[in-house]
């Protein structure tokens, strides 16, 4: 028999299906896909999971944590491929098997790190992916900063590529969506490394409000219309007015990121617009930001998808404490905003789940008291961490 055909069988696991929990199952995977799902005892030979979860892997739509391998400390390049790798590893062992990496999809006067540098990075991905150097399925989330000068330009060379699974529309302009307070906006800026003066903010705020008047409304219509173009899905990004609900709705918007407010999440939700949070808003308690917490808008129906952002471990401790913080949330739904749910948002309806005919992309997970560790991974059957 091929070795790629194979049979893998895992059990005594505590298995998360998309609808339910069987508390003692097991798995069987034959050519990467899941060929059979079953309850109680498992066929001899089975792999022992010892009681453990068995899960999907994750599926992240939204993390830009590569740029912290890539630029480590302010003027400091790592080599792009091996930024990727070591990114990759800590998704791996976050029990992430596919991601959207999330590229900075514009330049910035004055900016540094990794302001432009959506290419370079997208070129190391491919050549990681071409050499086979990767444990997780990778694709590109093109993040427009719709204010930017550069943003249409830069975003039509990417657009085009295969693995681009999803754009967002941004406008990270003071005083409005997620920095509506400008006084938070100066914090966050102050408090990254090599923090900018007062002076400095006044300068780069008064720039960015000028771009916002003299190029957003144009820059929106043609990266909506580069979407469509390439049939990619659309995504808002901290929407908080009547206003911005109504934009995302004509946009054609299929998942809404971070909304601020829980009048904005509402109206997304009764719009069909799928609704994306911070795994790090439910583990913390709270928005870095000041703005609307997770939970508050998960114990209002109104939570579909959570997102690792800017700390992937918090994508797995995020969803396991989602039943603790909302007990109309069992274990499956939570398990689901980090699997099923963003995979279909995206189109992935290959994966995100353990069902016969999906892909074999498995995590075994320990529990002791609050904390997770991820013992095993396989993508498409094959143990990668």
């Amino acid at each position: 028999m091929d070795a790629n055909m194979s049979e893998t069988v895992i059990g005594n696991a505590r298995l998360v299906l998309a609808d339910r929990v069987i508390e003692r199952g097991w798995v069987a995977m034959v050519g990467g896909r899941v060929a059979e799902v079953g309850e109680g005892a498992s066929p001899a030979g089975s792999l022992d999971a010892e009681g453990d979860l068995l899960m999907p892997g994750l599926v992240e739509l939204h993390t830009d944590h590569l740029e912290a391998h890539f630029v480590p400390r302010p003027k400091v390049y790592w080599d792009p491929v091996a930024a990727v790798i070591s990114y990759d590893g800590q998704l791996a062992t976050a029990g992430i098997t596919t991601v959207l990496d999330s590229l900075r999809v514009w330049s910035e006067e004055g900016a540094e790190g990794v302001d432009g540098q959506a290419n370079v990075l997208a070129d190391a991905i491919g050549r990681a992916r071409d050499a086979r150097l990767l444990r997780a399925d990778h694709f590109l989330h093109l993040r427009c900063e719709v204010p930017m000068p550069t943003v249409v330009d830069e975003a039509t060379q990417l657009a085009g590529r295969p693995d681009v699974r999803l754009m967002s529309l941004m406008d990270h302009t003071p005083g409005q969506r997620q920095f509506r307070d400008e006084g938070k906006l100066r914090d966050y800026y102050r408090g990254k490394s090599g923090g900018k003066t007062d002076a400095e903010l006044d300068v780069m705020f008064a720039r960015r409000f000028a771009y916002q008047q003299t190029y957003a409304a144009a820059n929106m219509r043609e990266i909506v219309a580069l979407a469509k173009t390439h049939d990619v899905p659309l995504a808002s990004h901290d929407d908080t007015t009547d206003e911005n609900v109504a934009d995302a709705i004509k946009d054609g918007i299929a998942v809404a990121e971070f909304p601020t407010t829980i009048e904005a999440a509402r109206g997304l939700h009764d719009a069909g617009i799928s609704i994306l949070m911070g795994a790090p808003n439910v583990v913390r308690g709270g928005s870095h930001s000041g703005n609307i917490a997770a939970v508050d808008l998960a114990r209002e129906g109104l939570l579909d998808i959570l997102s690792s952002d800017y700390v992937p471990s918090s994508l797995l401790m995020g969803a396991l404490q989602l039943p603790q913080r909302v007990p109309a949330i069992d274990l499956a739904a939570a398990v689901r905003t980090v699997t099923k749910a963003p995979a279909e948002a995206v189109g992935l309806r290959d994966r995100g789940e353990i069902a016969a005919g999906k892909r074999a992309d498995l995590i075994r997970v320990h529990v002791a008291g609050d904390v997770a560790v991820v013992r095993s991974v396989w993508r498409e059957g094959l143990r990668v961490a």
